[in-house]
């Protein structure tokens, strides 16, 4: 058993005879930030932190691995280093960097909030989750993520690996644990002077829980399996996407034969893609929004 597992062994008899206490949360607190400063990982957005470079981050981490991120981010921001930049390309400009990363609709959330952030807040991104979650593709986890990160704010917030931590540590005999079980103990041990670093060690505790015990996301009441990929919607709008970025337009009556795929099901991946704004159609004709 690693040192950081052996750790919360110990904490696990403390906690069987006390329960949830300032006594026990002390105790876990430290197992956490311990681990984060001797062990802690480092990334191009911890070590250079800007709410912009924050957004950014955090719309590229949501459903993909940091490992893929990596590989991106530093050219995305080399090509947009802020607000401004962003909000003045165009769509296809930001989809091109994005490619590689999936959920391409992320790329349009990201494009569109630079331009609301420049157009109605005068490029300073809020620090209020409320303000936030209204903005496209921001849900409630991820606007109070982004003022941590961002601000250093103290909002608590469940994502899939602090979720494996609380599991870990609090319900590990149980199961269909909810986020809202989970939510009270965040916000009970929640570390309001430093609340970035408490994240960020919540993360990175997770990701070795992962690694060493397991998938223990499987004993939440909100798991679900990702999908398989070859063969999905999301792979075919994909493709689509990649064909307008090599071609810039293209007829719609074309894509069954490119694609080979039915015609319906094709004509429905477009209607979707057109309602999201990713794609426009104007003389018969589909375009990058």
């Amino acid at each position: 058993m690693s040192g950081e597992l052996a750790g919360a062994q110990n904490w696990s008899e403390l906690y069987k005879e006390k329960g949830a206490c300032p006594d026990t949360f002390s105790v876990f607190s430290s197992i956490i930030l311990d681990y984060y400063l001797n062990q802690g990982r480092q990334f191009s957005w911890r070590q250079q932190i800007s709410p912009y470079r924050v957004l950014v981050s955090e719309i590229m981490l949501q459903q993909t691995q940091t490992i893929r991120v990596e590989s991106k981010f530093d050219a995305f921001i080399r090509q947009f280093p802020g607000f401004n930049e962003l909000a003045s390309a165009s769509f296809g400009e930001v989809l091109a960097l994005w490619k590689g990363l999936g959920y391409n609709r992320r790329a349009k959330y990201l494009h569109d909030i630079a331009r609301l952030v420049v157009s109605d807040f005068g490029t300073r991104l809020p620090d209020e989750p409320k303000i936030l979650i209204d903005f496209p593709g921001i849900g409630k986890a991820t606007a109070a993520s982004i003022c941590v990160f961002a601000y250093n704010r103290a909002f608590p917030f469940i994502e899939t690996n602090i979720r494996t931590v609380f599991i870990h540590f609090f319900f590990s005999e149980k199961t269909n644990v909810t986020d809202a079980q989970i939510m009270k103990l965040v916000e009970s041990t929640i570390d309001k002077s430093e609340p970035r670093q408490w994240f960020y060690g919540l993360m990175d505790y997770g990701v070795m829980l992962k690694k060493q015990v397991g998938n223990l996301n499987r004993l939440s009441r909100h798991y679900t399996k990702q999908s398989r990929f070859a063969g999905s919607d999301r792979q075919l709008r994909g493709r689509i996407l990649q064909l307008l970025l090599d071609t810039d337009r293209l007829a719609p009556a074309s894509l069954p034969d490119i694609l080979k795929e039915p015609a319906e099901r094709i004509s429905v991946l477009v209607d979707a893609l057109k309602g999201e704004r990713l794609i426009t159609e104007k003389d018969g004709v589909l375009f990058l929004e």
